[in-house]
């Protein structure tokens, strides 16, 4: 897990919703745009109390689709930008996150998960994922991914997100879910201006003396042309793998492996608490960037573990990355709970149990030429 080196100011108590919105204020946001949906709302919420008497501009935009919008001409503009919204609304976005993701401007957007599909519930989930990591809009493009577990985490994830896209000219998105949004924990909150700001070059700030117009677009008639945007936007992904971050948890002599990450990392480290109690050497891989996700410590891990569970608030959406990167070096299960239901760290140790249950009554049959 990467040590982040934000300066810190103070301590509040504080909901996860607003140590987002007030840790972009601090990490100098120009402008947020957005649209209410529970349960994000009070972000918005936050900025319209905090933002006036600060600085920068928040406006509540007349839907999802106007914010994402607006976001990319801010951004183009050079400004440091940010929207968010849940599940619903995050999919609205999604066909102008496509043309910020091939103008290659940075923002961050934060998508506070909630049940689905369709409207659903405004309970927890994680059954975004593969909107998330996989581009969810059209066009063969990715977002950087982060996947905070806590309130604390929150906050840093502000900071980092803007760093990590305008580092690689990219929209970010911080993945997290209604439950994480809404509870209340300590947080040591970054100081305002600790974040270095710089109008780029390539900003759409007109012609003057000094500089020439410049102009950003994601429309490429040529198909010559719209290949080398492609094969551009490959090798930043790639340059990306650099910025790979995760959290091991008791995984030096662990057996069995669980992955999870965010509210579901945050039920199985009491997971690995309960089996280590009980005899089982279990440890925990939390992907703290789900894009770029952790393959090589996964693959690593796969050499000596005798299976992985996966455990998501969903249907099984993570786990397909999992087996992937273990590339059947050991069997990979799959736990989860769906529409807003959140797992137990005992319901997870069953599932832990079971598994070893059905494996050794396997192994004895197969010794028994069964």
């Amino acid at each position: 897990m990467k040590k982040l080196n934000y300066k810190r100011s103070e301590a509040r108590l504080m909901k996860g919703n607003e140590a987002l919105a007030e840790a972009a204020i601090r990490a100098g946001m120009d402008a947020y745009f957005g649209y209410p949906i529970t349960p994000q709302s009070e972000v918005l919420e936050y900025f319209t109390k905090e933002v006036p008497n600060r600085s920068g501009i928040v406006l509540q935009a007349e839907s999802e689709l106007a914010a994402i919008n607006m976001i990319y001409g801010a951004a183009g503009a050079g400004a440091r930008v940010m929207t968010s919204s849940s599940s619903p609304g995050i999919s609205l976005m999604q066909e102008g996150l496509s043309y910020i993701a091939s103008a290659q401007l940075p923002c961050l957007v934060a998508n506070v998960v909630r049940g689905g599909p369709g409207l659903g519930t405004i309970q927890p989930s994680q059954g975004d994922y593969f909107q998330a990591v996989k581009g969810g809009g059209h066009g063969d493009y990715h977002l950087i991914v982060l996947a905070p577990a806590s309130v604390q985490e929150m906050a840093d994830f502000v900071f980092e997100g803007f760093r990590l896209a305008e580092k690689y000219r990219n929209p970010a998105l911080i993945l997290t879910d209604g439950a994480l949004g809404q509870m209340m924990e300590k947080v040591e909150l970054p100081e305002e201006g600790s974040l270095p700001k710089t109008i780029p070059g390539w900003a759409t700030r007109g012609k003057t003396a000094d500089r020439e117009r410049n102009y950003i677009t994601s429309l490429f008639i040529q198909p010559e042309k719209m290949e080398m945007i492609n094969l551009n936007l490959q090798k930043k992904y790639k340059a990306l793998q650099d910025e790979v971050d995760y959290e091991l948890i008791r995984c030096d002599d662990a057996e069995i492996i669980l992955a999870a990450y965010g509210l579901s990392a945050r039920i199985c480290q009491k997971t690995v608490e309960i089996a280590r109690e009980k005899g089982l050497k279990v440890g925990l891989l939390r992907p703290i960037t789900v894009y770029p996700f952790p393959k090589k410590i996964i693959n690593e891990l796969a050499d000596k573990a005798e299976f992985f569970l996966t455990v998501e608030m969903n249907a099984g959406q993570m786990v397909e990355d999992v087996a992937l990167a273990v590339n059947g070096k050991c069997p990979v299960h799959f736990y989860g709970r769906m529409g807003g239901m959140i797992p137990t760290p005992d319901e997870v140790f069953d599932k832990l149990e079971d598994i070893i249950k059905k494996s050794a009554v396997e192994t004895q049959e197969v010794a028994h030429g069964n």
